[in-house]
């Protein structure tokens, strides 16, 4: 099976949960379809989780601090890298090999790189349909940045972007 193409998502303003439970669908439809298509999400950082401020970074800070540091379980502190997990929760990444497939085609990115800039894309790719998704900004939310900087992220990767 050959790779037909690339989804571009852009997590500016998304739910969390709903845009990593659509691409985890997407990735997973798409393999089964034989059709398989990499996916990358851009602007990690601006991603939002609902809810109120001081409960979502407490529920962070007590994931983050279950590990031990070279034992694990390993909690990314990155934007990127949280976004990842999230999507990699939402797959049989530990049970089928479809799932360790889609994971592998999964490419998340810090701000948007300049190949990606302005609204038309390079030969390939194309942008993922967020319709579904899309909602308005809610009274109370969290930037995935913010809580990547509560948790101690270096914010030198997106802070100017």
């Amino acid at each position: 099976m050959a790779e037909t193409g690339t989804l571009v998502f852009d997590a500016q303003d998304k739910v969390l949960g709903r845009l990593a439970s659509h691409v985890a669908r997407t990735l997973l439809v798409t393999r089964r379809e034989g059709d398989p298509k990499r996916v990358i999400i851009i602007n990690a950082e601006k991603a939002i989780v609902t809810g109120a401020k001081d409960t979502i970074l407490a529920d962070y800070d007590r994931k983050y601090k279950l590990n031990h540091p070279r034992k694990g379980p390993f909690f990314p502190r990155m934007p990127d890298m949280i976004l990842k997990r999230t999507v990699r929760g939402m797959l049989p990444y530990q049970k089928k090999s479809s799932g360790r497939q889609a994971v592998k085609d999964l490419r998340v990115m810090i701000g948007t790189p300049t190949n990606l800039k302005g609204e038309a894309l390079p030969d390939g790719h194309e942008w993922g349909d967020t319709s579904k998704i899309d909602r308005p900004l809610p009274d109370r939310f969290v930037r995935l940045g913010d809580i990547s900087k509560h948790l101690g992220a270096k914010t030198s990767r997106w802070s100017d972007v």
